[in-house]
């Protein structure tokens, strides 16, 4: 378990490459054992996750980021599965609001952060502002930022700082008992074309399909750049990134049990102990209700 987490791990590594990582990857792993396998994976974490509930020692932040069509969606569905509800929260973000653009970037994030004990889902996050405003960066206008008077005057430096920002942010939360778990789930462009062919045939997945992620994929290469830069500059020993091959949905689930259970297994949790005088009023109790 613990190799198939460390081989998606990265750390900060200024080499990294997407081009590295095999799409297709499975392991040893084989389809028709992967129902199993998840069941068990999702039935200890759920065993663990009572843990961090009890302690209320650590919240857990899980971020989803990918191109459309990788699978976050099933994803966190089959993963999330077997968890108690009363210790997640799942947020999706989608275009910000005007209060939202009102405000830094980073604030629609910070106020949906998971309280301690609990674990909160990001379906996409404030990588947005990296990746998709990379692509379009005509998009920054709604920001009204000083810097996004004159886009074409916009440096590096622009950038610099929004990963700046963006490692800080992550850094603060890891100091103050927040642990996050960063995946990019990493499709082939081949795929994904096969998945929006087949939400466009299945009647029962149309809703799915839009228009507008077919116009943007002809900016793959970019969203790629995107990503693989987004990765290599906020990548930390702390909060690392984990790239998981998407192109076999039933391996990516595996992938991201996997890891969420050996990073939760790895803070050692434990029930709360009472004290001892909290431990004689139980006992005190016990025998009360025993004699009724």
């Amino acid at each position: 378990m613990k190799n198939l987490t460390d081989r998606f791990r990265i750390t900060g590594d200024k080499k990294f490459s997407l081009r590295a990582f095999d799409t297709a990857y499975a392991s040893d792993y084989k389809k028709e054992d992967a129902e199993i396998i998840l069941g068990d994976l999702i039935k200890q974490t759920a065993e663990v996750e009572t843990e961090l509930y009890a302690s209320n020692r650590y919240a857990l932040l899980i971020i989803f980021q990918a191109m459309d069509a990788a699978g976050k969606d099933s994803a966190i569905k089959h993963t999330m599965s077997g968890l108690n509800p009363q210790g997640c929260q799942v947020y999706s973000f989608k275009q910000p609001s005007v209060a939202e653009y009102d405000h830094d970037f980073l604030w629609r994030h910070y106020i949906a952060l998971p309280e301690r004990g609990r674990i909160g889902i990001f379906n996409r996050s404030h990588y947005e502002n990296v990746l998709v405003t990379r692509v379009h960066p005509e998009l920054l206008v709604k920001e009204s930022l000083p810097e996004t008077n004159g886009l074409e005057k916009m440096g590096k430096d622009f950038w610099k700082q929004r990963y700046e920002s963006i490692r800080d942010f992550e850094k603060h939360l890891h100091r103050n008992g927040t642990i996050i778990i960063k995946f990019f789930l990493h499709v082939s462009k081949a795929e994904q074309k096969k998945r929006f062919l087949e939400r466009i045939e299945d009647p029962a997945k149309n809703w799915k399909f839009s228009a507008a992620d077919v116009e943007e994929r002809k900016y793959w290469d970019q969203y790629m750049d995107a990503y693989e830069t987004a990765i290599r500059e906020t990548a930390t020993p702390e909060n690392p990134w984990y790239v998981i091959p998407a192109d076999k949905k039933w391996f990516t689930r595996i992938a991201i049990s996997t890891t969420i259970l050996d990073i939760l297994t790895n803070l050692k949790l434990k029930y709360p102990v009472l004290p001892g005088e909290e431990l004689k009023k139980l006992q005190s109790m016990k025998q009360k209700l025993e004699k009724e």
